[in-house]
């Protein structure tokens, strides 16, 4: 087996590319906040351009540079530390409650997502169990009820929040991690039923889910609340055309797009860009989780192939369904755009992930 020096090219300039392109799509849609008469400006763009790029980048460097098996016998403990930091939210003083979700830290007057480092955390350690464990995946109690208790603890944390979009990552990542390990057909089915089982009580018992779910059914309704975000995501990205307005030239950023640099980011750029630069953004995306997939079909060992498969499904997922939530194909998450919405937490987590991928291709076989 020959180890290579140099990380995979076609997956750095992808990289590359999205995180370049990311930051001038951030840097439009921040006109609109800034013609809002926003007072909060210079803390919204340190927050995304230095703790969320400018950190991340740092961490991709980290994790492209130090050898991905090192992490290996840390990762229960990593995946400790997640659990115990995402429920330290719930701590006074020191937690942080937005929207009717409790989500944040705030520590020396930085706020922090912690369930950011719990998707990284939650793969590393899914990799971890699933290759120490190998043919055993196909029993149930090692299969099945391996997977079951690596979700319980972070499930119970997201639903107290809520936050089920993230949990909905962790769940998808997991569960390709299990797949590839080779999970049996009867497993993946008693998965998706106990799944959808989980689903309809989460949806029962928190009304916030259950009024995205009809409102992704039934758009009509909710004229003003649920439904208003998808429509004026629709009016953005159809008023983009074929070749868009032009860059920086979007309307609905300044006055009707909720969260124009976070959730709603894709309408901005499909405004501006249109249907050509919106057709492209998906193209990179997928090429990113292909090229993802590739360098997990040639890993070195059963941990790195496994890793890899969570890594490029956790960044590539998150991606597809933030675009498709925009595109009124998939309920509203709040899930952000990988590599370009803000949030310095996710971006983080996401160049940081991406490092991981880097570090495993350098050891292709």
């Amino acid at each position: 087996m020959k180890k290579r020096a140099s990380v995979d090219k076609p997956l750095a300039l992808l990289i590359l590319i999205l995180l370049v392109g990311g930051c001038l799509i951030f840097a439009s849609a921040a006109f609109g906040l800034l013609a809002r008469g926003a007072t909060n400006m210079s803390s919204v763009v340190f927050s995304h351009l230095v703790l969320g790029v400018g950190l991340g980048v740092v961490a991709l460097l980290i994790g492209a540079t130090v050898d991905y098996h090192r992490w290996r016998r840390y990762a229960p403990y990593i995946y400790a530390l997640a659990i115990l930091a995402t429920l330290a939210v719930f701590l006074p003083y020191i937690g942080f409650t937005h929207g009717g979700a409790r989500r944040w830290l705030v520590v020396s007057g930085v706020s922090f997502q912690p369930s950011e480092l719990l998707k990284i955390a939650s793969i590393l350690f899914a990799a971890s169990y699933f290759a120490a464990i190998k043919t055993k995946v196909t029993s149930f109690t090692y299969g099945f009820g391996g997977f079951a208790a690596l979700l319980a603890l972070p499930a119970l944390a997201l639903v107290l929040q809520p936050d089920i979009g993230t949990l909905g990552i962790i769940c998808i990542s997991v569960l390709a991690i299990f797949f590839a390990a080779g999970a049996s057909w009867k497993q993946l089915g008693a998965v998706i039923c106990v799944g959808l089982v989980a689903l309809a009580l989460v949806a029962y018992n928190k009304p916030y889910v259950r009024e995205r779910l009809v409102t992704f059914v039934y758009p009509s309704q909710g004229q003003h609340d649920q439904s208003y975000q998808i429509k004026q995501s629709l009016i953005a990205v159809g008023s983009g055309g074929v070749f868009g307005r032009g860059f920086g030239q979007g309307i609905q950023k300044f006055t009707y797009l909720p969260e124009p640099m976070g959730d709603s980011i894709f309408a901005v750029a499909a405004e501006e860009l249109g249907f050509v630069g919106s057709v492209f953004i998906v193209a990179l995306f997928l090429a990113f989780a292909l090229r993802g997939f590739s360098i997990a079909a040639r890993a070195p060992d059963l941990f790195g192939s496994l890793l890899a498969v969570g890594l490029s499904t956790y960044l590539g997922i998150e991606a597809f369904i933030n675009i498709a939530s925009m595109l009124g194909v998939a309920p509203v998450t709040g899930i952000p755009l990988t590599f370009i919405s803000q949030g310095g937490s996710a971006m983080l987590a996401s160049l940081g992930s991406a490092g991981l991928l880097l570090n495993i291709s350098r050891r292709r076989s």
